[in-house]
């Protein structure tokens, strides 16, 4: 089988290099690349059996190389960061090896694809790294931008007890009573925040962490009390009664 290495690190490529030495009766090396864009156009020339592909690269990373390529070979995925392991590796279409790799498992992984009956195509690929890109875990978001003239300040939002939302502007509301206006909309700001934030009307979203207490209200609302320094009292919308039940188990 005809084999490329592809790493944007050196040592990392004489590592895979050396390992599959002991398998030269099973594997052919036939070039190597050091980014996305030089794999992309090898794979496309070379058209090889097995690419051994690593996914963090300047550039173009692992699954954008796949995604512009028109041959598609067997792939071995190695990584450093075992968030990318997902179970959708192990198909006939992918593998993985995690940095640094062992040669038992590397052997564990030729082994594999020697057994394969079937070459991985294009849609199998795309299906794959469209699971992958939702699984991956995201970075979480610890402090939040707001500009003021020439000057942005890092809210972070660990101090934040709620965030407010009127007309056009969005208002962060610290625990210490400070206020940071931003012209981002509440929708695009809950697409950046942690988990911890929790959404009980149109106009405001909370940090469950400073929450005291809750009182219910008429029509199934709930009244939220913050242990900010104004203990701020918000009533929930009744849209959000089910979900409010639902995250505090009430």
């Amino acid at each position: 089988m005809n084999v490329i290495i592809i790493d944007d690190e050196a040592p990392a490529r004489a590592r895979i290099r050396r390992l599959l030495a002991v398998h030269s009766s099973t594997v052919s090396i036939v070039g190597e690349a050091a980014n996305g864009m030089e794999a992309h156009q090898l794979i496309d020339s070379l058209k090889p059996d097995v690419v051994f592909l690593d996914i963090q690269m300047p550039g173009l990373n692992g699954f954008e190389v796949l995604k512009k390529v028109k041959h598609i070979p067997v792939v071995v995925f190695t990584t450093a960061f075992d968030q990318y392991a997902l179970q959708a590796f192990e198909t006939n279409s992918v593998d993985y090896l995690l940095k640094p790799i062992e040669a038992d498992r590397l052997a564990q992984t030729i082994a594999k694809i020697e057994r394969f009956t079937v070459k991985s195509d294009k849609e199998q690929i795309e299906k794959f790294i469209e699971l992958a890109e939702k699984l991956k875990p995201q970075k979480e978001v610890t402090a939040f931008p707001v500009k003021s003239g020439d000057t942005i300040h890092l809210v972070r939002l660990c101090e934040v007890a709620y965030i407010e939302a009127k007309d056009k502007y969005v208002t962060l509301h610290t625990l210490t009573g400070k206020e940071y206006l931003t012209d981002v909309s509440l929708k695009t700001m809950e697409e950046k925040l942690p988990a911890n934030f929790v959404r009980v009307h149109r106009a405001f979203t909370i940090n469950q962490d400073h929450l005291l207490e809750i009182s219910k209200y008429f029509q199934g609302r709930f009244i939220l009390k913050m242990n900010n320094r104004a203990n701020t009292k918000i009533t929930s919308g009744s849209t959000y009664s089910e979900s409010i039940k639902e995250v505090f188990g009430i």
